[in-house]
């Protein structure tokens, strides 16, 4: 059992919730009406492209992402693809923004077994309007304490989260599917985390390093979460 920890901070996209699913169905969709124009990995290649260009611009979510859409289209075709293409592309993003909230199983569970025992908060990145929409129809809004929404999970953020919540390093605990966003800037502050990694995966989350550290630890699903805060089985 994990000892001294006060709050626990859950990721929210493909730790709560589906979520990168979604994106590689419209990409898959995206890459279908550019087919005439390029192959499939050249396509995806040059969209990725434009993500990591546009980042710093747009930060993330699937607003960003159909702005990338389109732009990489625009190259792809030199902007002479039919009017068609670039509302088909358009109508993709408000599709997958309309999209229902797909709980993955056990998370109901798992955050009642902690909800009575820890502060939980929700800790996430992207589009506020579009994070804070999916909370509430998540149906698990009452569950947390407090929601942060990030523009990205970086040292800083989760540095300036600790003092706002007015917790210690060691007294916080982040649990998320991406060792780069969710895992490894709260260890480098001294807090806890715990991995569940998930099936679907965005490339720039992706991270080679094997995850070792003391106060590290990897699951397979939430559910295997609840023995170890709760020393139950």
């Amino acid at each position: 059992m994990i000892e001294g920890i006060q709050v626990i901070g859950f990721d929210a996209d493909d730790t709560l919730w589906v979520n990168e699913a979604y994106f590689l169905e419209t990409e898959r969709e995206w890459r279908r009406l550019l087919a005439p124009y390029a192959g499939e990995e050249t396509a995806s290649a040059e969209l990725y492209r434009t993500e990591m260009q546009n980042m710093p611009l747009y930060g993330y979510g699937v607003k960003a992402y159909m702005l990338s859409l389109l732009e990489t289209a625009v190259r792809i075709t030199e902007g002479k693809a039919p009017a068609q293409v670039f509302e088909h592309i358009i109508r993709l993003g408000k599709e997958q923004l309309s999209r229902p909230v797909e709980l993955f199983d056990g998370v109901e569970e798992t955050l009642g077994a902690l909800a009575g025992r820890y502060r939980l908060i929700l800790v996430t990145k992207g589009d506020l309007l579009d994070q804070e929409q999916k909370l509430y129809r998540s149906g698990l809004e009452h569950f947390f304490h407090h929601v942060e929404i990030m523009s990205d999970k970086t040292e800083r953020a989760y540095n300036q989260l600790l003092k706002h919540i007015d917790i210690r390093p060691e007294e916080f605990l982040m649990i998320g599917n991406s060792i780069r966003s969710d895992i490894l800037p709260p260890l480098a502050l001294g807090c806890y985390a715990i991995h569940v990694p998930s099936l679907a995966v965005w490339e720039h989350e992706k991270v080679d390093a094997p995850l070792a550290h003391p106060h590290s630890y990897t699951v397979g699903s939430l559910k295997e979460i609840i023995p170890l805060l709760t020393g139950e089985d």
